[in-house]
């Protein structure tokens, strides 16, 4: 298959210069890469109606596909702007609506004791995950996405977090690839588990919510062991992905910080604020008040996952597998140590507690 290339050198006729005039210059440019990802996301919402492909998330799946036209056609130039736009403007739109499937009022059901055992669970992941990517000298960004990828909320809270982090593309593609592993290993696992260790559905539910990974690899393994089950392990995960405001928040600060006090660095690069965290937590008071009619809330859902889609897709677009397969296979067994970490973790602070 011929490659596309991305380098104006070498590809004639694919410079701004080749382009109409009202897709060279003003909001023009970001129209191919955008409907590029837009499409990417579209075939990731549809290939998960084969059979067996159900389990992946669209975003998992955006991901894929962008990945494989950028390292098998190649990402045209002209797609450039548009990728970047849906890289940054694109994916902070769907994180500030994500806030629109979270209220206090689901936080209350889960009780005092519930959060608190997801909060404990929750920085314990993540600092254990930065102690072990340190020991085992991952880079600090990396450890950083899978640390959150892993204790908050799967690729959402991967892509979330590297707003902040400002890691490559390659770094980002791997911890979604390991939050999708062994987030998937647990929807599998956990239920067996649960039957052999005799849990009640609130404590699997519990249990859950509160370790795998992703959204939907929770409501498939807790809805495995019933209705009931099913509905306490969504709502004690939801009530785990608002943790990711505060989780944000506080890495923004630090990395501020660490721009402070790096002297000259300061004036080459901004201080990262996550200013759409705000507004995420804006959306969370929304929908706790009860205004948002429930027609509108599920048509707003949907939105939400095709715009995070969506810029998956780009990172996708962005992403070179040779210099994935570069980064070798540690972080790889960093994820499986956050993996195993807080599925234990967890467990033991359900069967003392819940």
């Amino acid at each position: 298959m011929t490659r596309i290339t991305t380098d104006p050198g070498t590809a004639p006729g694919t410079g701004a210069a080749a382009l109409p005039p009202f897709l060279a210059t003003g909001p023009g440019r970001i129209l191919p890469g955008l409907a590029l990802a837009a499409l990417i996301a579209v075939a990731g919402f549809a290939l998960r109606q084969l059979p067996g492909v159900g389990m992946l998330s669209p975003l998992i799946l955006s991901i894929l596909i962008g990945m494989a036209f950028h390292n098998l056609v190649g990402t045209p130039l002209i797609a450039k702007a548009g990728v970047a736009f849906s890289l940054r403007r694109v994916l902070r739109a769907g994180i500030v609506l994500l806030g629109l499937q979270l209220t206090v009022q689901q936080v209350a059901a889960v009780g005092a004791g519930g959060v608190a055992l997801i909060v404990t669970t929750l920085l314990a992941t993540f600092v254990f995950t930065t102690w072990l990517g340190r020991a085992m000298h991952i880079e600090p960004g990396l450890t950083q996405l899978i640390a959150a990828g892993s204790s908050i909320c799967g690729a959402s809270a991967v892509i979330a977090t590297n707003t902040v982090t400002r890691a490559r593309d390659e770094d980002v593609a791997y911890a979604v690839a390991c939050v999708t592993v062994f987030g998937s290993l647990s929807m599998v696992l956990m239920p067996l588990a649960a039957g052999m260790l005799q849990m009640g559905p609130h404590a699997f539910g519990l249990w859950a919510g509160a370790s795998i990974h992703e959204v939907a690899q929770v409501v498939a393994a807790a809805y495995a062991r019933g209705q009931e089950a099913g509905e306490f392990g969504t709502v004690a995960k939801l009530t785990r992905v608002m943790m990711l405001a505060p989780v944000v928040l506080t890495l923004g600060a630090l990395a501020a910080r660490r721009l402070r006090r790096s002297g000259d660095a300061v004036h080459r690069a901004a201080p990262p604020v996550p200013w759409f965290v705000f507004g995420f937590i804006a959306m969370v008071c929304l929908a706790s008040t009860g205004w948002i009619p429930e027609t509108t809330q599920s048509a707003t859902t949907g939105l939400t996952q095709f715009l995070l889609a969506t810029a998956l897709a780009a990172m996708g677009l962005e992403t070179d597998i040779r210099k994935l397969a570069a980064e070798g296979i540690r972080p790889a067994l960093l994820g499986a140590g956050a993996w195993i970490f807080i599925s234990l973790f967890s467990l033991g602070l359900v069967l003392i507690f819940a």
